[in-house]
């Protein structure tokens, strides 16, 4: 049987998830549905006589922008040029103006090839973290039906290269994940997402207008958590240096770091609201 490359049935991308916690990536662990409805097209595999060889994802956000991750090729067929084909399979179907990543660090030679530009280090952070903060008036819980209000105030301020309410839909809306927001004149001034993992649980996005409202909101997602033992995990993006303080005063430490690079047009994001980054596969 000849190498065959294809886009993925829904099926067949939580063998993909499966894969990323294999390689010690440590997804959600309800990311499989949320990440593969978010453009159901953007999901690509190698196949040979032994089933899926290699996998890639290239979501289309829109005709301006698209996120490239999930990129794992099966051990056995690494070295053989095949994560390669997948590789170009999946730009040359990508219609964004812009193509974002977070790819490992020694790969980045590689992905410049291709022509993305580094633009800054997103470093994982981890620890066991005791949540004691009291809970502001001004806090809430969102809802599936506050998705527009999100996704009005990511664009506003310029925290996401794109609208991305099927995202959000999954994002917010699952039952399994926790997110909450403060009230703001304009509607929001910063809000988070927490969500179990294969170990511990993870916090992204992350915005806040300041670092205050950041601690008020990252207290807050630790205490909803229903098993407070386990670790907590945060992306941070390097240049916020508030939020490099924010893990510091947690004492937690970095574990994994990523290069986000671009193909394209450079989104000009604000990157000081950022304290946590939603996932390095979607951006």
């Amino acid at each position: 049987m000849a190498d065959k490359i294809r886009r993925l049935k829904s099926d067949e991308f939580p063998l993909a998830v499966e894969w990323a916690a294999l390689e010690g990536w440590n997804p959600g662990k309800y990311d499989a549905d949320v990440f593969f409805n978010t453009d159901t097209d953007g999901f690509w595999g190698a196949f040979d006589k032994q089933g899926m060889a290699a996998v890639i994802s290239s979501v289309q956000y829109s005709s301006d922008f698209g996120f490239v991750g999930f990129y794992i090729c099966r051990k056995d067929r690494r070295g053989t040029g095949l994560g390669y084909k997948l590789w170009q399979t999946a730009l040359e179907n990508s219609v964004g103006k812009t193509i974002g990543l977070d790819g490992v660090i020694d790969q980045q030679d590689n992905y410049r090839k291709s022509g993305f530009e580094f633009v800054h280090r997103n470093i994982r952070f981890g620890g066991v973290v005791e949540a004691n903060s009291p809970a502001p008036d001004d806090l809430f819980t969102l809802l599936i039906d506050d998705i527009a209000v999100v996704d009005a105030f990511e664009q506003t301020c310029n925290l996401f290269a794109e609208s991305r309410i099927e995202f959000l839909r999954g994002w917010i809306g699952n039952e399994n994940h926790t997110a909450l927001a403060l009230k703001g004149p304009m509607g929001l001034r910063g809000y988070g997402v927490i969500r179990p993992c294969e170990d511990g649980h993870k916090v992204g996005p992350l915005f806040a207008a300041n670092s205050e409202d950041a601690q008020t909101l990252f207290g807050a997602l630790l205490q909803s958590r229903k098993d407070q033992s386990g670790k907590v995990y945060l992306d941070v993006p390097e240049p916020n240096q508030a939020a490099l303080d924010l893990v510091k005063n947690h004492k937690m430490t970095a574990e994994f770091e990523t290069a986000r690079m671009y193909k394209g047009p450079i989104p000009s994001l604000n990157l000081d609201m950022t304290f946590g980054i939603s996932s390095f596969e979607l951006g």
